[in-house]
């Protein structure tokens, strides 16, 4: 189907009725978690004789029971929905191949990656259909959960909604306390919700109304009520928002306390101990969970007071084994990355959400270069909001958060960001952190993650040049040659 026809499809399908997602339906009873837990294969790479890791990635079109016994058609990469995990270390020489079977242009956004403009994966690196598009450079960066999805402008939203999107873990030496064996004690969680109609297929507009799709029922891995048997005393999850526009406030239905040790551009200095922690879309967080032998539990989220985390949602039921394999304390501290300190001299940049589509009262356009940043800064970003809620992501950095509405934002969240929750007429402020990678005539984006905003128009781009040429930059690119 062309997105004419998707759109037609789902406009004439009824709704299906919630099917065990709701915290007040038949999720709360643990029974009604059957299937058990997807957990994405990792993705093996192949290495070349100069140590070269080749990993390849095709978008295609599948069919998936995304809800039981009714398989539909799903779009994925390396197999019918979502895609494989993606690992590799700081110091690794990658390159991509990633080739679009689909019937209609794409792109894919490496999400959290500092990594040149051109291998970034935004609106201007378009992948054909048919086409290959074969990104490559070395990863220097602190271990972190990141992730990789479409970017294409105007098609974000549907194009991560039919299910394109995986993790990519960039590890190294510093995480050896934290669990690391991947789908036992480290393992992934990507939540996205859906709306379905009748025959099981995902309905609904990714681009009207306010936000886009708010679903009724929520995916784990693209699993519908899942169950995971855990079989060690502690599980590092590595969760990530992947949703269009919800909000997720987690926490476990027994109210016990977690630790947070990451979030989405490396470790915190260290674990934080809650009971809660809220991730908006695009958002990342690591948290180590402690279980008791032959016990069962409920990851919930919980409604909260804006728009877009309505409803409280049972999501996944754990269940631990009879006995379990000892696992290590929480350790003090964690070696991550250091703060971002911003010079007293440092440059600011104020950026004013409108509605939901435009920032500074312009709405994107893809020959324009909004910012000029001269490359290694570290500058000042105030996001205000206007209106309803939003939040903001920028490629390539990492930055902190401040200051939300003056106020210093919660322990788990002081660590390094890409993506920061801006609450409705509020202003948060960061210190941002640009790499060295520069090129005056390809540029990144920055932009709401609510994907109907960022489609919409919410977004601007920014350029990386060498320090001391900043007003040499023409303003204007050419969008089709990039």
């Amino acid at each position: 189907m062309n997105r004419r026809q998707f759109l037609a499809t789902a406009a004439l399908s009824g709704l299906a009725s919630a099917c065990g997602s709701s915290a007040s339906g038949a999720a709360s009873d643990p029974a009604a978690f059957r299937t058990e837990l997807r957990v994405p294969p990792l993705l093996q790479p192949k290495v070349d004789k100069d140590g070269t890791r080749r990993f390849a990635l095709t978008m295609q079109r599948g069919r998936t029971e995304l809800l039981p016994g009714k398989p539909v058609e799903t779009w994925g990469f390396n197999g019918p929905h979502l895609g494989p995990t993606i690992r590799a270390a700081r110091g690794d020489r990658i390159r991509m191949t990633v080739t679009n079977r689909l019937d209609e242009a794409s792109t894919v956004h490496w999400h959290g990656m500092r990594l040149p403009a051109k291998m970034d994966g935004g609106p201007h690196q378009t992948i054909e259909p048919g086409a290959t598009w074969s990104p490559h450079w070395t990863i220097d960066q602190p271990a972190t959960t990141s992730w990789y999805h479409p970017h294409p402008h105007g098609e974000t939203a549907e194009h991560v909604y039919r299910g394109l999107a995986g993790m990519f873990i960039v590890g190294d030496r510093t995480e050896a306390e934290l669990p690391g064996t991947y789908g036992i004690d480290d393992v992934p969680l990507i939540l996205q919700d859906k709306r379905f109609a009748e025959n099981g297929s995902p309905t609904g507009d990714p681009l009207k109304g306010t936000f886009g799709i708010l679903g009724d029922h929520i995916l784990v891995n693209g699993t519908h009520a899942p169950f995971l048997n855990v079989r060690t005393e502690r599980v590092r999850f590595r969760i990530l928002n992947g949703s269009n526009a919800r909000m997720y406030h987690l926490s476990f239905a027994d109210r016990r306390a977690f630790h947070i040790v990451g979030n989405d551009a490396g470790l915190l200095p260290a674990p934080i101990q809650v009971d809660q922690v809220s991730l908006t879309p695009g958002e990342r967080v690591e948290v180590l969970v402690t279980f008791t032998a032959g016990e069962q539990v409920l990851l919930r989220t919980l409604s909260g007071a804006d728009d877009i985390d309505e409803g409280d949602f049972d999501i996944m039921k754990i269940v631990a084994a009879r006995r379990l394999t000892a696992s290590p304390r929480p350790p003090a501290r964690l070696a991550g990355p250091a703060p971002i300190v911003a010079p007293p001299n440092a440059k600011v940049r104020r950026f004013r959400l409108n509605g939901h589509d435009a920032i500074n009262g312009k709405e994107m356009d893809m020959s324009r270069i909004d910012e000029v940043v001269p490359a290694g800064a570290i500058e000042i970003w105030e996001i205000e909001n206007t209106v309803y809620a939003h939040n903001f992501h920028i490629h390539e950095v990492a930055f902190q958060v401040l200051a939300v509405n003056g106020e210093k934002p919660p322990a788990y969240a002081s660590g390094h960001k890409d993506t920061v929750y801006v609450p409705p007429k509020s202003t948060v402020r960061l210190a941002v952190q640009f790499g060295r990678f520069t090129d005056p005539a390809t540029p990144y984006m920055y932009h709401c993650h609510i994907l109907r905003h960022e489609d919409s128009g919410m977004m601007g781009q920014f350029v990386i040049v060498e320090p001391g040429t900043e007003n040499e930059v023409p303003r204007t690119i050419n969008a089709h040659h990039m």
